[in-house]
Order: C-alpha cells, then structure tokens, then sequence
C-alpha cells in the first residue's frame, strides 16, 4: 500500500501539496503546512464537509483537524493544513509517512 491523503474518507486526493515542514529550535515540536491548489476536495460534485485531513499509510493514520480554504474571488481555491507534532516520536512517524507519501507519487524533497 502506498501512502495517500485525504479528505473524505475513502476518496484519496489526487492533487499534491507543497509541503513546508518548521520545526522549534530543540527540534522537538512542530508543524507541516500542506497547500493543495485546486485540490479535487473542492470540486463542485463533491458532498459533504470537510472535516480534517487524513494521512494514510500501512502504520495507521495521522489527522488533523486544522484544515481551511483560501478564497480568490469568492471562490474556494486552496486548502491549507497544518499537522503539528508534540515530540520527536510524532516528528519520526511523520517524516515516515512523508517518504513514503513521495515515494508513491514520485516525488523529491529539497531543503531550503
């Protein structure tokens, strides 16, 4: 099983976020801001609310309830998450799904 996000649960979004980790000096705290532009979670066709999003992998899950849509014109066009860690264990399970999240998309990571 690769890793997927979601929205809904059972419906993987297909479009891939910038992720941007920050992370406290002591490296023990901190947070990932996911932007998915024109994600598919905002479609017209789509039903429901959103309640969180949903990181998936074959550990389990990581939610998060800090979900919001940035507006252009009155219109839906970005959904920012944030997932935020407490301690260096919740930072490591993090970064594993992160790999693996690239891995099946195919994507790079670069620091800057």
């Amino acid at each position: 099983m690769g890793a997927a996000i979601q929205f809904f649960r059972g419906t993987d979004e297909t479009v891939v976020p910038d992720i941007r980790l920050t992370r406290s000096r002591d490296g023990v705290t901190g947070q990932a801001l996911f932007v998915f532009e024109e994600p598919v979670a905002l479609a017209p066709e789509t039903l429901g609310d959103i309640t969180g999003m949903f990181l998936l992998d074959e550990e389990g899950e990581l939610v998060t309830r800090s979900v919001n849509a940035r507006f252009v014109n009155g219109k839906a066009s970005a959904l920012e998450a944030t997932y935020t860690w407490k301690s260096e264990v919740e930072f490591e399970r993090f970064m594993r799904f992160a790999e693996r999240y690239a891995a099946s998309h195919e994507l790079g990571f670069s620091q800057s």
